[in-house]
């Protein structure tokens, strides 16, 4: 865009700040949801540990609940993780709009470098942004994995329960 149209337009800055700042809002909204996780996980943890100090267990219940407490052990450290990644994402999306705003008021009184200069500051900080939300939403997506095998040994258990209370 020319700096002419940039003055001229009062939507101009405004195209410029939309993306970045839509984007630092998902980054806001997928922060809370990794934070809600990392608690929801440490209350899981907190179940095992207070399940792990019940008497009476025979050696495989013992077995399965370590595998699954090193799973959410695991899960968390995946969550940190990813929340780092997002913090990162959302600490560039923010930037790039603060850039971008800097740089449409900037296009009213300096030469066009400045401008240009700006603007590839901002897509650069827009790139790394999207890079951090790529990271954070990958290793998200391993932690809902884990999840997931907890889950799933988690019903097989109650199978197991459930079938030897209907033979007995």
């Amino acid at each position: 865009m020319d700096t002419i149209q940039l003055t001229q337009s009062p939507f101009a800055a405004l195209t410029f700040v939309a993306a970045p700042a839509l984007l630092t809002n998902a980054s806001s909204v997928l922060a809370l949801s990794t934070i809600n996780r990392m608690l929801r996980t440490r209350d899981r943890m907190h179940e095992l540990f207070t399940e792990s100090r019940e008497d009476g267990q025979s050696d495989g219940e013992r077995v399965r609940l370590r595998e699954v407490a090193d799973r959410v052990e695991k899960q968390a450290a995946l969550l940190l993780t990813a929340l780092h990644s997002v913090y990162f994402a959302l600490a560039a999306f923010a930037s790039a709009t603060f850039v971008t705003l800097l740089g449409a008021g900037v296009a009213m009184f300096h030469t066009a470098l400045w401008v240009h200069l700006l603007a590839l500051l901002g897509l650069l900080l827009g790139f790394f942004g999207a890079g951090g939300l790529v990271v954070g939403c990958a290793t998200l997506f391993h932690a809902t994995q884990l999840s997931l095998v907890n889950i799933r040994d988690e019903a097989a258990l109650i199978r197991k329960r459930s079938a030897q209370c209907v033979t007995k």
